[in-house]
């Protein structure tokens, strides 16, 4: 048998000098940490600068479309009154057209008469029949209306 070079003492020595070294390395690594890359990288940046570019370049003409669109809706709108009033004034025009409506718009505005009325207009507004509007409440007594109307008369 070949005799060990070494004796048992002499290898635990090494060993335990060489575990030594490993332990010492190791806390020395956790002690002296690599500094950390940035997770910010040179591409995401750039990325990042396009992406607010776009959005900056975006923001004007986004809003002046927005802007129109609801000017459009205002136009369509006034439109579509417009169109309502013309509808309106042609059926006006149409009753222009008859006689009957002509009349009635004569005697009303005009106090024009037919030969052989008579027409009557009161001071006080009241209508064509003659008979003078309450203008007091209904729960006052007749006597009072009627004086009322003698000195509304006067």
């Amino acid at each position: 048998m070949p005799a060990d070079r070494f004796s048992t003492a002499t290898r635990l020595r090494a060993l335990g000098s060489q575990t030594a070294e490993r332990v010492y390395r190791a806390q020395s690594r956790r002690r002296v940490r690599a500094p950390r890359r940035s997770r910010l990288t040179g591409r995401a940046a750039l990325l990042a600068l396009v992406v607010c570019s776009m959005v900056v370049a975006l923001a004007y003409p986004m809003r002046q479309y927005i802007s129109q669109r609801a000017d459009i809706e205002d136009e369509r709108r006034q439109v579509q009154e417009t169109g309502e009033q013309v509808r309106d004034l042609r059926e006006l025009k149409a009753r222009w057209q008859d006689q009957a409506f002509v009349e009635q718009q004569a005697r009303r505005h005009l106090h024009f008469v037919r030969p052989g009325e008579t027409s009557y207009i009161l001071p006080d507004g009241t209508a064509e029949s003659g008979l003078p509007q309450d203008h007091g409440g209904t729960d006052r007594p007749w006597y009072e209306k009627l004086w009322s109307g003698v000195d509304e008369a006067d």
